[in-house]
């Protein structure tokens, strides 16, 4: 399974595909209304205020993805109005109605809609260009951190004291090294906690000490404002959209901004604007270009030095593309992500059309160590197995899935148990019936088991006669014949029985959705185990019986019937003092966007 693949099969891909895809045009609102805003303070305004405007306009758009994010999260519990059932004593207060959900590793692997199939490429797009990026910003910081340490020196004692002496100048009382490095062309801060200022090897001799003192004046102004901070974090902001040329140009303006506002601190410290424009032209005919990505400097020095004295310059450069870099590289990076597992598979399987003109009810049957065996079984049936879902919970497909039966012989390599058997089937499902499904949540028929109002009925059962009783002896209930913890559904000539020990409502629930072939919503407040012991008779309403002759079971053995014995609805209130109230609710159910008949052998 490639990357693509296995990226399509994540649940969080779509999700995050289009919160990558909407910050499109998101960013680029946002770049627009922070240029209408930049365009009213003017050019000759505060430099402060447009670097405030602009490391807003950077927040909003690192907020704007994860705010898309939070609002594509799938609602998964649908509130409905307070139930009025009648509180019956002895039992707890009735909560709102909650979804009616598909079984928990269903939810976590099956998507909720078929996602575009172009979304796993733009998230494997994005992953790629964000680890380029992320290694360009690990790669600056051990640049910087080499600068600092290996590369560098520390200066002369009287520079120190110099650079101490404009410190205390600007009020600043945090300790700051002065360090001479063949690795910078103009001055740099490197370091938030501990910081230090580099300086050109050669600056320090061979600039005026004007000169020096200026520059060295506009670093202490970025350490007292933070900038290096500031300047990580924009990075990092950086690294993650770098996709969208609206955030490139909005960093690229919080870096000439910072840039004017410490000019401003160094020329009013110096009061010589003349002499620091001049020690800025210097560095402009000295440097190489070498650039530190995590220093706190940036910006062009000829604007700077213009915007100084007071001189207009055409707008150079434009908005720095910010597409995705590295593209070509796309298709031999996939080995760098990390695959995941594939999913379980028979090691051999033969599916055959049932051709039996008159075929024995349907069978999906596990065999010790792994081996399953299917004779006449429907797809509809097959995916029920696989998913451990109710036929209610399957909307869609082809009539044929409910009208074709299929014999499978199927064999793992090693032997697995009854839970890795159906994971095994649902890739068979995948692979040779290509079956493709996503998970919704629907408003369908349900109904609600609420107590009835003449009182409660449910036996408490006592834990004990379970731990203390023999298979081979009668219960203490002589009724009950369940085994404990269980139900199970008795079959004989008169009719049929429900029968449990010591079961709890969920248990119950469970039963009565798979015998209506509904689902059905506990609406009793009943906290405890009972037993059940129910005789009913069948009828159009048991429905998910076998052989009961509903749309996802039209074969099998007539079931038997008395007429002297009451459906299952009166059998409910009669003896358990339980009703079944029809209703609508909201259903989680997969939905089949696609299913063929299977390949050959």
């Amino acid at each position: 399974m490639n990357i693509i693949e296995t990226l399509a099969a994540q649940p969080w891909v779509e999700r995050l595909g289009w919160t990558l895809l909407h910050f499109l045009w998101e960013g680029a609102a946002i770049a627009a209304v922070y240029a209408v805003a930049r365009a009213r303070l003017a050019r000759h305004a505060d430099p402060n205020r447009r670097y405030l405007l602009a490391c807003a306009a950077l927040v909003v758009m690192v907020m704007a993805p994860a705010a898309t994010w939070y609002r594509l999260a799938p609602a998964d519990i649908v509130a409905s109005a307070p139930d009025r059932t009648a509180t019956i004593p002895g039992f707890r207060a009735i909560t709102p109605t909650p979804v009616v959900p598909l079984p928990q590793p269903v939810r976590a692997t099956v998507p909720r809609k078929p996602a575009p199939r172009f979304l796993p490429w733009v998230v494997a797009a994005w992953m790629l260009g964000a680890m380029v990026f992320g290694i360009r910003l690990l790669g600056g910081w051990a640049a910087a951190a080499g600068a600092r340490s290996t590369t560098s020196r520390p200066a002369s004692a009287d520079w120190q004291q110099t650079l101490d002496r404009l410190k205390e100048r600007l009020g600043l009382t945090r300790p700051v090294r002065l360090l001479v490095s063949a690795w910078v062309q103009t001055p740099a801060v490197v370091g938030w906690l501990r910081p230090v200022v580099l300086a050109p090897v050669g600056a320090l001799s061979g600039l005026p000490v004007a000169y020096v003192e200026s520059l060295l004046m506009h670093e202490l102004a970025h350490i007292r404002r933070q900038d290096y901070l500031v300047n990580m974090v924009q990075c990092a902001a950086e690294a993650l959209l770098f996709y969208h040329p609206a955030v490139w140009w909005i960093s690229g303006q919080i870096r000439a901004e910072r840039e004017a506002c410490c000019d401003d601190i160094a020329v009013r410290m110096s009061g010589d604007v003349l002499t620091y424009a001049s020690a800025l032209a210097e560095l402009e005919a000295q440097r190489a270009g070498l650039h530190l990505a995590l220093a706190a400097n940036g910006g062009s020095l000829a604007d700077r030095i213009a915007r100084l004295l007071g001189e207009s310059r055409p707008a150079s450069g434009g908005i720095v593309p910010g597409v995705v870099i590295g593209a070509a590289l796309l298709l031999a990076a996939f080995g760098l992500f990390g695959q995941t597992q594939e999913r379980p598979a028979f090691q051999v399987a033969s599916v055959k059309l049932n051709a039996e003109a008159q075929p024995r009810s349907m069978i999906v049957r596990p065999q010790p160590g792994g081996r399953l065996t299917t004779h006449n079984a429907r797809v509809s049936q097959l995916i029920e197995n696989a998913y451990q879902v109710q036929a209610y919970q399957i909307v869609g497909g082809p009539e044929w899935i409910n009208a074709e039966g299929y014999d499978i012989e199927a064999k793992p390599d090693h032997d697995i148990d009854r839970a890795e058997v159906w994971l095994m089937l649902q890739t068979l499902l995948a692979d040779r019936f290509k079956l493709a499904i996503h998970r919704d949540t629907r408003e369908l028929p349900v109904y609600a088991l609420v107590a009835d109002k003449n009182g409660e009925r449910l036996p408490v059962s006592k834990e004990a006669d379970c731990l203390a009783a023999d298979p081979a002896s009668p219960p203490p209930n002589a009724n009950v014949r369940g085994p404990c913890g269980k139900i199970l559904i008795d079959m004989s000539p008169q009719g049929l029985k429900m029968l449990g020990r010591s079961v709890d409502m969920a248990m119950l629930i469970g039963m009565l959705a798979a015998v209506l072939d509904r689902p059905v919503i506990d609406k009793t407040g009943f906290t405890g185990k009972t037993d059940i012991a129910m005789a009913f008779t069948p009828d159009d309403l048991t429905r998910g019986l076998p052989g009961a002759g509903g749309s996802h079971d039209p074969g099998g053995l007539p079931l038997p019937s008395d007429p002297n014995r009451p459906n299952i609805m009166a059998a409910l209130q009669e003896q358990l003092g339980l009703k079944l109230v029809s209703t609508k609710g909201p259903v989680e159910v997969l939905v089949i966007d696609r299913v063929e008949r299977p390949s050959a052998n």
